[in-house]
């Protein structure tokens, strides 16, 4: 890997992102942070620390689990939420399918991922939550270079491209109707590299599956995909064991794994630099259509 790296990262990110979290706390009643695990939501609570401290972190953290995350992932959560006595609700995919309100999907391509976004939807009506902190960056994806830093959702959880509202001077307006809520981004102007260079700087830990494994995968439609009780394989679709890491943390059903040798952060940095796709290339979920994200985002999807 080439020595040739950049390690600053721009205080003036970690400054909005820390003034966007104080603001939220101050305009809403009662905001919660969505929490998958991975680097972003991992960073938002480093985040958080610093904008509240001495303080305890004034809001809960809010995970999704769909069932099929990578057992990994789910070990460093509880890891983190014991080691800083965080406070974090767990709500289920699997409770929204047996009440009936999601149904599983079939076939060579089924993943629970779309499915998220019932149990969301639920878990805000019941938590009365008025704004999600979510990781999201303008960077990943077309649909979300789109969104606002408070990003207003109405009272079904549908984002409305066209109905947002402007932030100039970085001027952020929460007011909203009975039955909105709206969902904030902090590090909504980061890059992918910003994050990693935080996490160095940070010295933050990680869930083991962003460093290169050993694991079994299978190759389909050009991507490796992870191989896993969740997926549904047909009969050339045989597991062989490969080293690999993984850029972006979802299911196991819909995120590929790059052929990789960067088990240090210097050279998973030095990889990214080099790297000719971007992050959510690696995201199954994201090729269904061309337009996957933003329709999902319209449902009231993250």
């Amino acid at each position: 890997m080439t020595n040739q790296i950049n390690w600053e990262f721009p205080q003036a990110l970690e400054d909005e992102a820390i003034y966007i979290l104080r603001e939220t706390v101050a305009q809403f009643e009662k905001p919660v942070l969505l929490f998958s695990g991975g680097k972003d939501s991992i960073t938002l609570v480093r985040l958080a620390q610093k904008a509240f401290y001495p303080g305890k972190i004034p809001f809960s953290l809010l995970h999704v689990d769909t069932g099929h995350n990578f057992p990994e992932t789910i070990e460093f959560r509880d890891w983190l939420v014991n080691t800083l006595g965080l406070d974090i609700i767990v709500r289920n995919v699997q409770d929204s399918i047996d009440q009936g309100k999601a149904q599983e999907e079939t076939g060579k391509y089924a993943s629970r991922n779309a499915l998220q976004t019932v149990t969301l939807l639920d878990a805000i009506e019941e938590g009365k939550f008025d704004a999600c902190i979510g990781g999201a960056r303008r960077d990943e994806e077309k649909a979300r270079a789109k969104e606002r830093i408070f990003s207003v959702r109405d009272e079904f959880g549908q984002w409305n491209a066209k109905m947002q509202r402007p932030e100039l001077f970085d001027i952020l307006n929460g007011k909203i109707n009975i039955g909105e809520n709206v969902r904030v981004f902090p590090i909504s102007n980061w890059t992918e590299l910003d994050v990693w260079n935080y996490i160095v700087r940070e010295k933050l830990e990680i869930p083991s599956i962003y460093f290169s494994h050993e694991r079994e995968i299978i190759e389909r439609d050009g991507l490796y995909w992870p191989y896993s009780s969740f997926l549904n394989t047909t009969a050339d679709e045989v597991p062989f064991r490969q080293k690999v890491r993984f850029r972006t943390v979802g299911d196991m059903t819909c995120t590929a794994a790059v052929l990789s040798e960067a088990d240090k952060l210097e050279d998973i940095i030095a990889e990214i630099m080099e790297a000719k796709i971007s992050e959510r290339g690696a995201r199954i979920d994201d090729k269904r259509s061309e337009a996957a994200m933003e329709k999902r985002k319209q449902a009231g999807y993250f």
